[in-house]
């Protein structure tokens, strides 16, 4: 066998595809530290900016949490420590108070039914969903429950706050400057090392309240039982998976059926044969469109999953649920799409040599067959790619939901806003998502550049579409200064490096093993590019520069030397069910101006929601603003 000359191309794309990717994601690793220091350093004031979310205090037989937080900051912090609020176990309140929210908007909805039509007041059944049950007047009804639940809101808000038990070992603590909440935040605060744990307070929108409630002590138990269920969804997922590459591969399985001699057949699989083996248009369809499709739906309801598994692990805030759930999302994708579409459609592609070869020679055989699932996953991107963008113009399924709401839950005014509420950019299920195509593009670009095009078209249209919906559609739930990008800049570079990998087994599965050590430097260097970058902009993203603190607090005291910050601090991250109420609505809680956040300003759409202000880069501030991060 004569190597082909041709090969040498293979290794010069992938030095070329290589370098490249490295170049971009160095470029703009800077460029994203460095606009994340530019809005740290931006004018705004933001609660988070001064505060610290403790976790893990020690109890202490003489002194209630709340005595104890404000003793040891004043201890340790003296000229810094300002004030601090201590965490509640309010879950059971805040279900109190969604419910009477729930029976005041079935109120407002049989009074305003009264009003239209006074001849006769509105009946209803007490039992479930109105079914059954004793008829009642639903006003008088609804009063009375609301009374109830009034009564009730007032007993657990009393239990709460003169039960010394309701108050959890964390709390939020405030300083008086940045500065001292940057040294607090990034600094051990106890020769223990398990208590006292401080970590930068997430801003008050993007707190997660139900998990904050959960004792420090069960969190690695709760982090290693998702560790073990995410490990069991992800193998057992291979079913389904196994059965939409069955659904690509009925050809192959027929003649590998029946040159085993096998003349009698049973399941899905075998029936599916015998139906489309005389309807070629049929079978032309479940081979080419319909595995994506299958995929597609399988992968629906996986977002909801992993986002419950990560507020189950009890992470603080939505930011970081998001980023845990979206790591799994693409853990996942990657070992069953990717790696399980390849191993069990090379299976069902060449059934007849796994059935008759020795087991040494199986991973060449998975090898050779990378390049022939590149027809599948052209299919899966423009089905799941193309067709996802197009859906995601349309919006049909918010559409849909709201239809649905519309017809059976909205009852008032105020219901149907919220049913028209777009919600935020779904970053667990959107990003990983589209890490896959980068995936996907840098596996294929060397082996069968025939996918690129495809792809390129995908993130054309992703890049125009996405633009438009952040802007004028969604809203934004909370502001994370771009915390994020490591984690997607890690993933790029483990694409990266699956894809030299691959290409070094497939080289080697064409008796090119003298051109595999070429290859052997590019993971190595690789790995060094990811090392560097992460020694070199990763800390912007996890720690906040003293200088940077000290510029902004010197310039705020310059401008503002009577600053009320304890007034714009006390109340910042007080529960929302201590707010505005019995019934606060999350509306108005938002819009308060009550100095315990953010100012906010309406969107460019109409909406109900708020977005905050953005970080303005004057002349007066541009003092402030970081050195650029030069090598």
């Amino acid at each position: 066998f004569v190597v082909s000359p041709r090969f040498w191309t293979h290794l010069v794309m992938a030095y070329a595809f290589t370098f490249w990717t490295c170049y971009v994601l160095k470029s703009e690793y800077e460029l994203i530290a460095l606009m994340r220091l530019h809005f740290l350093a931006s004018e705004q004031r933001r609660p988070d900016q001064f505060t610290v979310l403790v976790r893990n205090i020690p109890p202490d037989p003489d002194e209630s949490v709340n005595q104890l937080v404000e003793h040891f900051f004043l201890v340790s912090h003296p000229d810094h420590f300002l004030t601090h609020q201590v965490v509640y176990n309010a879950n059971i309140l805040s279900d109190l108070v969604s419910e009477k929210k729930n029976l005041r908007n079935w109120l407002d909805f049989y009074q305003r039914k009264y009003n239209r039509n006074q001849s006769k007041r509105p009946l209803m059944k007490t039992g479930f969903l109105g079914l059954w049950g004793n008829t009642v007047d639903a006003i008088d009804y609804y009063e009375s429950e609301v009374d109830k639940l009034s009564s009730k809101i007032s007993d657990e808000r009393d239990r709460i706050t003169n039960n010394p038990k309701s108050i959890m070992p964390a709390a939020f603590v405030s300083f008086k400057t940045r500065w001292g909440a940057a040294v607090c935040s990034q600094t051990q605060q106890s020769r223990n090392p398990t208590v006292w744990l401080t970590e930068w307070a997430p801003e008050p929108r993007d707190v997660y309240w139900d998990n904050l409630a959960i004792p420090y002590v069960s969190l690695s138990i709760r982090r290693l039982l998702i560790a073990v269920a995410f490990f069991f969804l992800t193998i057992f997922f291979m079913i389904p998976i196994t059965f939409v590459q069955s659904l690509a591969n009925i050809q192959q399985i027929e003649k590998a059926t029946l040159s085993s001699g096998q003349s009698s057949k049973s399941g899905l699989v075998t029936i599916a044969s015998e139906f489309v083996s005389h309807q070629k248009f049929i079978k032309s369809l479940i081979q080419g469109f319909l595995p994506g499709i299958a995929l597609k739906l399988f992968l629906i309801f996986l977002p909801s999953i992993l986002m419950l598994m990560s507020k189950f692990e009890g992470f603080s805030s939505i930011s970081s649920l998001e980023r845990r759930s979206a790591t799994r999302y693409y853990i996942f994708q990657f070992i069953n799409v990717f790696l399980g579409s390849i191993i069990t459609g090379t299976a069902f592609q060449q059934m007849d040599k796994f059935l008759k070869q020795s087991a040494n020679e199986i991973p060449k055989t998975i090898g050779a067959s990378i390049p022939m699932k590149a027809t599948f996953f052209i299919t899966y991107i423009m089905v799941d790619g193309w067709a996802g963008i197009a859906g995601e113009i349309i919006r049909v399924k918010p559409l849909i939901m709201y239809h649905l709401k519309n017809f059976f839950l909205v009852k008032t005014e105020k219901d149907r806003k919220e049913a028209m509420d777009p919600g935020s950019l779904g970053f667990n299920c959107g990003e990983p998502q589209i890490q896959l195509y980068f995936l996907l593009g840098l596996v294929y670009s060397v082996v069968t550049p025939i996918l690129l095009p495809f792809i390129l078209v995908f993130f054309a249209l992703a890049y125009v579409v996405f633009r438009h919906q952040i802007i004028n559609v969604y809203n934004q739930e909370y502001e994370s200064a771009a915390a994020f990008w490591p984690d997607v800049h890690g993933r790029i570079i483990t694409a990266l490096i699956v894809s030299q990998l691959l290409l070094m087994g497939l080289l080697s599965t064409k008796e090119a093993v003298q051109s595999t050590p070429l290859l052997i430097a590019l993971p190595v260097l690789t790995i060094w590019f990811h090392l560097f970058c992460k020694g070199r902009y990763e800390p912007a993203f996890l720690k906040y520069p003293l200088q940077e603190a000290m510029m902004k607090d010197t310039l705020e005291r310059t401008r503002e030397p009577n600053l009320n910050l304890k007034g714009y601090l006390q109340n910042a991250y007080l529960h929302p069910v201590f707010k505005g109420g019995d019934d606060s609505d999350s509306d108005n809680e938002e819009l308060q101006e009550l100095d315990d956040g953010p100012k906010l300003v309406p969107t460019k759409r109409t909406s109900r929601r708020n977005a905050p202000v953005p970080g303005l880069r004057s002349a007066s501030s541009s003092c402030l603003l970081p050195e650029p991060l030069n090598n």
